[in-house]
């Protein structure tokens, strides 16, 4: 399939041939659709607090212990998707096609004065609605006659400007954030931000203009760590005959393998307790107190399920362990080991095995298969147990674009709660399409997660990864139709065999700006 010289690339980039002839193969196989159970509700499955419960669950925060904490924001991306619409217009204008008013790029040219990024000597003042106006304004944000916005990544774009004149970027609020929720006791704040090699040079400006004032004002000092998606978590593309896809050079077209890649990036975070959050879902600070609260309930819940799933693991260390338990002292059954398999069937460890079972059922809608004997039974649990712990904040839907919450049948007959995107569902499944149409929520990517195990060791989170839960998207490459490899997601695949738990967050909360447009929202207003 491949020449010396596709070898030679597959090589360079850190992966291998066998790697890349599997996502070939996985082009032409397909992924398998999951089993949706039901939509994760109020009722089953996402959990709505009272007054109380908040304060409960930050509380627990406040007063819990972790082996380190660190905010992780994903900001590899460019702002391209941002601006579509505003290159849409920009085209249409050099094209000698005049804007509809209602049209985004108009809207957007018609409001500039109320984005961060204005300044009269940049944009002058607004003067008619002529093309030449708008041109003007559509290129000076665009192109690199002024902004550049266009090609560079949203976390240093100017979002939000307040009254005492201070603006701030994307990455900025983000360093707010961090100070207020993820502070040490040392006073420092942690943060790891995953970017492309080609930004990173403005990450630092951006970072190096507020650094020292923030740190004055907040009383904090930043641990910042810009990390970088690894080229070989790059998929290969393939044509729609799933053949690799070659350039105009003949060389093999690899692409960005989706958010997904970035497991590896969590995968190489110390700290214990880990807070997710894209870079675009940021807000005035004014917002900040609603924000940080209900973060630190999120974090307070991740803690309470790690206390309760650690708690169990210990106990069916002391149930199960052959010193304390009693023996039966028979010998000569195949497979039977007098000193090991009575204890699985003691009372205690029966009890405590229906506890864990409930808890699974009740709390994460873990349903368990029946087990062929007490042994199995304790092994399975504590398989169940014994993994990462992800807690989710959820939104009631309000047609934003995310994935939403399911129950899904999981392959060794359990259940599970996960976060699926629209193109894992099969449509054409009467029963997948009915759970999609009761779905009350989605997923805001308001994540906090516990990655040591009950031994104070870190996991390793490739292994728990869902090799199936991947999908192919359509793109095309100058003008030519092409397949593309999706990994995994990181909120959806690539934790799909960890611990979950949902909440329900305010709406307040999730202020992501998708299109250039949105900051015009007050949220990001003053």
């Amino acid at each position: 399939m491949f020449t010396k010289e596709d070898i030679a690339q597959i090589e360079q980039r850190g992966s291998s041939v066998q790697t890349v002839e599997e996502q070939v193969e996985r082009f032409k196989k397909g992924f398998p659709w999951l089993k949706i159970v039901a939509p994760a509700t109020p009722e089953r499955g996402i959990q709505v607090l009272d007054e109380a419960a908040v304060e409960a669950a930050a509380s627990y925060y406040d007063n819990a212990t972790m082996n380190g904490k660190c905010k992780f924001v994903p900001a590899s991306g460019a702002a391209s998707r941002m601006f579509k619409d505003l290159f849409s217009g920009l085209d249409a204008l050099k094209a000698g096609k005049e804007l509809a008013d209602d049209a985004p790029a108009a809207k957007f040219v018609d409001q500039i004065q109320s984005f961060a990024f204005y300044t009269p000597e940049l944009f002058g003042e607004k003067t008619c609605k002529c093309p030449e106006y708008r041109e003007s304004v559509l290129a000076k944000t665009l192109t690199d006659e002024g902004l550049g916005y266009g090609a560079k990544p949203k976390g240093v774009l100017k979002f939000h400007k307040y009254t005492d004149g201070e603006i701030r970027t994307a990455f900025a609020e983000h360093l707010v954030e961090a100070q207020n929720y993820m502070r040490n006791e040392d006073g420092t704040a942690n943060l790891v931000v995953t970017i492309s090699p080609e930004h990173q040079h403005l990450f630092e400006e951006a970072y190096a203009e507020v650094k020292a004032a923030y740190e004055a004002k907040y009383g904090v000092k930043y641990n910042i760590t810009f990390t970088f998606q690894d080229k070989a978590t790059d998929t290969v593309a393939v044509d729609v005959e799933n053949k690799p896809f070659r350039t105009e050079t003949d060389s093999l077209l690899f692409r960005p393998a989706g958010h997904g890649a970035l497991i590896y990036n969590l995968n190489n975070i110390e700290e214990e307790v880990v807070s997710i959050k894209n870079i675009d879902n940021v807000a005035n600070e004014r917002l900040l107190p609603a924000t940080a609260t209900w973060k630190k309930v999120l974090l307070g819940k991740a803690l309470e399920l790690r206390d309760t799933l650690h708690g169990y693991l210990r106990e069916l260390d002391i149930v199960c362990n052959p010193i304390q338990g009693s023996r039966n002292t028979t010998v000569g059954v195949p497979g039977y080991d007098p000193v090991y398999d009575d204890l699985y069937s003691t009372p205690e460890a029966l009890a405590l095995c229906d506890d864990i079972e409930a808890f699974l059922k009740n709390v994460l809608c873990v349903e368990m298969p029946e087990a062929e004997t007490p042994k199995k039974r304790v092994e399975a649990l504590r398989a169940k147990l014994d993994r990462p712990v992800r807690v989710a904040g959820m939104v009631k839907n309000q047609g934003e674009p995310g994935g939403g919450p399911f129950i899904i049948a999981e392959k060794d007959g359990s259940t599970s709660l996960q976060v699926l995107e629209s193109v894992q569902i099969n449509m054409s499944d009467d029963h997948a399409r009915e759970c999609l149409a009761n779905a009350t929520h989605f997923n805001p990517v308001d994540i906090v997660c516990c990655l040591h195990n009950y031994k104070g060791e870190s996991f390793d989170l490739l292994k728990y990864v869902d090799e199936d839960a991947g999908f192919i998207s359509s793109k095309s490459y100058q003008g030519r139709e092409l397949k593309a490899l999706e990994l995994p997601g990181l909120w959806n695949g690539a934790m799909s065999n960890w611990n979950t738990l949902f909440v329900e967050v305010p709406l307040e909360t999730f202020n992501p700006v998708k299109v250039v447009l949105d900051l015009l929202r007050p949220a990001h207003q003053n």
